[in-house]
């Protein structure tokens, strides 16, 4: 496994753009539907399938995408014409656990589900 300062000196990861959204208050079911709507996908093709979704996760993605983007423009100099999204993933983050009063003094547990989504984008050769 190599540190950040290792992979920084050979130039691993130059080659693609990537973002990170931590604690995303969506259940990362709900985020794979419209993430498998857009991997592999143009960045442009992508941009315009998250603006037309009509799911709470488009526009997270929407902005995580942009930022992506720019991470790879900016940072590491890549061409935006040729940007495609390389991977896209969504892993569970920790789960907020709440209380639902019902009758006869019992309660039902509620559980709010946090995600971790992963925007990974790359120029296309």
């Amino acid at each position: 496994m190599l540190t950040k300062r290792e992979k920084k000196e050979l130039g691993i990861g130059k080659d693609q753009g990537k973002a990170i959204l931590r604690y995303a208050r969506i259940s990362p079911r709900k985020v794979r539907i419209v993430l498998d709507l857009i991997k592999g996908k143009d960045i442009d093709e992508a941009y315009a399938i998250l603006r037309y979704t009509p799911k709470a996760a488009s526009s997270i993605l929407f902005k995580l995408l942009k930022s992506a983007e720019a991470n790879a423009t900016n940072n590491n100099g890549l061409n935006r014409d040729n940007l495609y999204v390389a991977e896209a993933y969504a892993d569970q983050g920790p789960t907020l656990k709440r209380i639902l009063p019902r009758a006869r003094g019992s309660a039902d547990r509620i559980r709010k589900r946090t995600s971790h989504i992963t925007l990974v984008v790359k120029e296309r050769s």
